[in-house]
Order: C-alpha cells, then structure tokens, then sequence
C-alpha cells in the first residue's frame, strides 16, 4: 500500500500533486472510502465531528477533492458484518481516507475490525490519513498525544518506521510548540517528523519524502 500522511488534509498544491502520483490517475475517476472512527474516540469528541469529516465541511480537505464516490468504512461496525463484504468494498477502492481524532481508540478499531491485516495485501491501493489517522500508523504516538488508552501506553501500529508530531506551530494548537516537538522527540527515542497544517509525509515502498508549502522538522536521524 502506499501512504499519504498529511498534517491537516490535502491543504495546498503540493500535497494535492503528491496524491495524484500516487493514485495513478484523475481524482474523478477513484472511489474513495472514509473512515471516520478515530473521531469518536477523542476526549472532545461531540457527534458533529464525523459528520464534518464525511461531508467535507471540516475545513481539512480530504472528501471534498471531488471523488468519483465516497463511501463509509466506519470500523467499529465491520466485527457485526460479514468479512467478505467488506474487504470486497475495501478491495473495490481505491482510496481510504482516514479522520482525525484519538490515534490509540483508531489503532484498537484497526486491529479488532481485522483492517490491520488487510492493509498488506491492498497493493497499490493509496492510504490518506489526517492528523491521528497518520500517527495511527508509527510506532508510538508519545504520551502527550495519549487520549484514550485503557490498558497504557502509547504503542500505535507501526506500520511505518517514524512517528509524528503534529499541528507544529499552528495558532489554533500553542501547545504544539518547536520547543514541545523537540522534548516529545528527545522522550520518543525513534527517527520522528514534526509537521504543520501544510506539509505531508509520503511513503512507498518504504522510502519516505516530506512534501510541504509549510514548517517542518526531523529528529532522531529521520531523512
């Protein structure tokens, strides 16, 4: 699979381009599947987040790139519904955009809903994941970004070799300083990227490119 791990969506040219290489072809013509589940998983969660998320009016363009279809993959309902059906929808995509939220509470759902496994197989099909929906995918997301963890830790797939440190620098999160990304590095001890709203993080193949029209920066000997 390849991965797209953007900050805050598709926020500007570069990222918009770097996803268009990925897929392959025009935006027009590629189903999309949304998963909303880390939404409801985070401390502030209210119900018209995921509503938000899906009908492209959180302000972080993921849904609203003008996709032939968009689709729900909500993960918490995929245990109840037979597996066939569902990794057939899955299979039939070619883009999984993946929400925000509480990176532990969607690395739970990834896991118990059988998509962790699935993800392998998926080929050339194009993961886009926003804020906790990239950091779902490291190593470890750091205790300052532990929300929901009810048996500890902040262990998170690792399905990529670096973690994130997000919304660096961003007016709307003071607390997610330079000076706070460079102590959650130092404490994280794995090769690490801080991003802002307008960088992204590409990986396939396992080869890694940051592409950003923003702020960024690298830690614990990342590329």
């Amino acid at each position: 699979m390849k991965f797209l791990l953007t900050d805050s969506g598709v926020k500007n040219p570069s990222i918009h381009a770097a996803l268009l290489d990925l897929l392959g072809k025009p935006i027009e013509e590629c189903v999309a599947l949304a998963i909303p589940t880390a939404s409801y998983g985070h401390p502030w969660a209210k119900p018209a987040g995921p509503w938000r998320f899906i009908s492209g009016r959180g302000g972080n363009p993921m849904t609203e790139l003008g996709w032939k279809s968009v689709g729900v993959l909500e993960l918490t309902a995929l245990p109840s519904i037979d597996r066939d059906k569902w990794v057939n929808w899955v299979r039939e995509a070619d883009v999984l955009l993946v929400n925000g939220g509480d990176a532990l509470y969607l690395a739970h759902w990834m896991r118990e809903s059988g998509l962790l496994d699935l993800l392998p197989t998926l080929g050339d099909k194009v993961y886009v994941g926003f804020s906790a929906g990239s950091m779902v995918l490291t190593p470890r997301i750091g205790d300052d970004f532990v929300g929901w963890n009810p048996t500890g830790g902040d262990t998170a797939l690792g399905v990529v070799g670096f973690s994130i440190f997000p919304h660096l620098d961003v007016p709307d999160c003071p607390e997610n300083s330079t000076a706070a990304a460079e102590k959650w590095a130092a404490e994280i001890g794995v090769p690490a990227y801080a991003t802002d709203d307008q960088t992204a993080i590409k990986v396939v193949d396992g080869v890694v490119e940051v592409i950003s029209e923003g702020h960024w920066l690298c830690f614990n000997g990342a590329a």
